[in-house]
């Protein structure tokens, strides 16, 4: 049993700072253009040096929206990582994570919007370049996706002994 508490609790860090690194870094599309690459995240578009990310007004709210359930997936998974911990440590034997479990879903709901916002709206886009295609930052923000799902339906399922 203790084993699989460990487990959980490392991928669900490693989970922690995969939404971090895909949130903060600007790699969700890359292309090429005439003198290098270029990227473009959620903040910003850089090639040699970066810039505002430009938006058209139809796409800023879908933009906003990518930002904020990123944001509030970080926060989510943050607070059922410190739930997970407490109730570590006060919870009975036999009982259940439900609270963190219920968190971790509503994180991984976040992501699942977040991600399929930015595929509906931005991945048909141009890149200002040829062949464009996607980053680390968006294969991360899905690797997440399904982590936290397993986490979340773990915690749900997962007795302490």
């Amino acid at each position: 049993m203790l084993v699989l508490l460990a487990g959980i609790f490392v991928v669900h860090i490693a989970t922690v700072i995969m939404l971090f690194v895909s949130t903060i870094a600007n790699v969700w599309m890359v292309g090429s253009y005439s003198s290098g690459t270029i990227s473009s995240g959620l903040w910003l578009l850089c090639n040699k040096n970066c810039t505002q990310l430009p938006v058209s007004s139809q796409d800023e709210a879908s933009l906003k929206a990518v930002q904020a359930f990123m944001i509030l997936s970080i926060i989510f998974s943050v607070v059922a990582l410190v739930l997970f911990i407490i109730q570590l440590f006060t919870l009975e034997k036999g009982k259940r994570f439900y609270v963190t479990g219920a968190v971790m879903l509503v994180c991984w709901m976040c992501i699942l919007i977040a991600v399929s916002i930015y595929t509906a709206r931005f991945t048909g886009t141009p890149l200002y370049s040829t062949n464009p295609h996607h980053g680390y930052c968006f294969i991360l923000a899905w690797i997440c996706f399904c982590f936290s799902f397993v986490i979340g339906i773990l915690y749900l399922v997962l007795r302490k002994k």
